[in-house]
């Protein structure tokens, strides 16, 4: 780590703090919120509660989705004047569905540096737990509340083949569950609660009987959704026309040979299958 007493421009740390078990926090975080002049806290509640655990004692400014526009100023100002400090959400690493992003977009702006302390992340822990496919994976994290938004994303969820992982709050749950049953069919889902906590969760069960346990479900949640499986690359007439169209263009083949192959799969003529095309957008 680069000495924090430097006397020019100061840096901004992104540090990781526990998501349940206090001993999820590193050895380098509990150095980094020693050192600095300042932290950054979602709630200064939460954040002193963690301090005082830890025996720290630093000044601390609230910085939380309500009040980023006006607090990011201030933070600029502060490492301008040479101040090192460190941003923290109330569980986790900031940035990930907290506060954080605004901030960190000033620094680049203003060629402060950033400087991240790796840590706990709920949704790493719940997918590595989960049994599903690790390779490849979409986080989405809270689904939208806007009904026409909600919609776009759940039809995100039905089209990947890569593993799903959303964030929910218990109250939410079963709503979310009854929209996801309607477009995953009978696709694994699991279900982590507590990550790290004393009642730490994992359930696999089909969604069925988890909206039925919905309502007794308690705590922080994460959802890991089996990716859509993959079709048949030589079945393409199961394809809609669109559906054909985006996976050739996913491996990166220009219009025209898009469509050549997309006839010749179908054994068409060419122009037939331009003239579906014609007046589309993304021909």
């Amino acid at each position: 780590m680069k000495e924090i007493n430097q006397k020019e421009i100061g840096i901004l740390y992104i540090v990781a703090t526990p998501i349940g078990n206090l001993e999820d926090i590193t050895l380098r975080a509990i150095k980094v919120l020693k050192e600095v002049d300042l932290i950054a806290a979602e709630d200064t509640r939460h954040t002193l509660k963690l301090l005082n655990h830890l025996e720290i004692s630093k000044p601390l400014i609230s910085y939380h989705r309500h009040n980023e526009d006006v607090k990011t100023d201030i933070l600029i100002k502060e490492l301008k004047e040479g101040k090192n400090i460190a941003l923290v959400s109330d569980a986790g690493t900031p940035g990930i569905c907290d506060p954080g992003e605004e901030v960190i977009k000033k620094c680049i702006e203003e060629n402060i540096q950033i400087v991240p302390i790796p840590g706990a992340c709920a949704m790493i822990n719940a997918l590595i737990c989960s049994g599903l496919d690790t390779k490849e994976f979409v986080f989405i994290g809270f689904l939208p509340l806007n009904k026409k938004n909600r919609k776009e994303k759940l039809e995100e969820i039905k089209n990947t083949t890569k593993t799903i992982i959303l964030y929910e709050a218990p109250h939410k749950l079963e709503t979310t569950l009854k929209d996801l049953k309607e477009i995953i069919e009978n696709r694994k889902i699991v279900l982590a609660r507590e990550l790290t906590k004393i009642h730490e969760e994992y359930i696999r069960e089909d969604i069925d009987k988890l909206i039925e346990k919905a309502k007794e479900i308690k705590g922080e949640i994460v959802l890991i959704i089996e990716g859509a499986k993959k079709r048949e690359e030589n079945n393409f007439l199961n394809f809609s026309l669109e559906e054909h169209y985006q996976y050739y263009k996913e491996k990166g083949l220009a219009k025209k040979e898009i469509i050549k192959q997309i006839a010749k799969d179908r054994n068409v003529n060419k122009n037939e299958i331009y003239q579906k095309f014609i007046n589309k957008s993304e021909i």
